[in-house]
């Protein structure tokens, strides 16, 4: 069964070919990685999949429906869900309330139920001790994680993460593979995953997908990634597997 289905998706930019043919299937509750240098397309496949450009040409098909045209708000009514780089949060609003803000998503919610399902999330995230806290106020790991659980809220089947490990030290990074990984079993949410951080790709990913100016240079599981010749050129560095990872 396939949730997510992106088939021959090409972006251009007037004269600059930012992604050409991409194809990605995705399962249910399956970690893919997408990785590639910076400017290889990566950011730009996940805004062709959230609807926030169109496609010069390609599919997007979720379930089995395609949704290559449809909107961003009825993408995420579908069960689509992501994270940016750069998140923007109510700095202003309790940790609570911007989570809620994510669960609103779901208009047939109550103002009661908004609250239930936000504190569930951030119980489940480890955040509960800072539910009444000002957003403002957290360091800035803490408020990647609140960003992540605002998506939550929503009741994502697949989760788009750009660079989620971005700017965390190693502890928080430790914190958000347990929490990833915790998702997957218990929740069967499926995630693809941007990231430089390829300690954290090597151990959640099941498949890697590598792009480098825009086009798919090879695709496999972690193993076969690592020893890929053409990936370990254009982006791993050949001291890579000598390196242990």
């Amino acid at each position: 069964m396939t949730l997510l289905h992106a088939t021959g998706v090409s972006m251009r930019y007037g004269g600059l070919m930012a992604l050409s043919g991409v194809d990605l299937a995705v399962a249910p509750a399956e970690f893919v990685a997408v990785i590639g240098p910076n400017g290889a397309g990566k950011s730009t496949f996940l805004n062709v999949l959230t609807g926030l450009v169109y496609p010069t040409a390609g599919k997007v098909l979720l379930d089995g429906r395609d949704i290559t045209r449809a909107s961003t708000h009825a993408r995420i009514r579908a069960g689509l869900g992501r994270t940016f780089q750069h998140g923007r949060l109510f700095d202003r609003l309790s940790v609570l309330e911007n989570v809620m803000v994510g669960a609103a998503i779901r208009r047939d919610r109550s103002e009661a139920a908004l609250r239930d399902a936000a504190h569930a999330v951030l119980d489940r995230m480890g955040l509960a001790a800072e539910a009444g806290q000002a957003v403002g106020s957290l360091s800035y790991g803490r408020r990647r994680m609140v960003e992540l659980c605002r998506v939550l809220a929503g009741e994502p089947r697949l989760l788009l993460l750009d660079e989620p490990a971005a700017g965390l030290n190693s502890g928080e990074v430790e914190h958000l593979i347990e929490r990833l990984t915790e998702l997957r079993a218990t929740h069967r949410i499926a995630v693809v995953l941007i990231e430089h951080n390829m300690g954290m790709v090597m151990r959640l990913a099941e498949r890697i997908l590598v792009l480098n100016f825009g086009c798919r240079i090879a695709e496999g599981p972690p193993a076969q990634i690592q020893t890929d010749p053409a990936v370990l050129t254009a982006y791993l560095g050949e001291g890579y597997v000598h390196a242990g990872g």
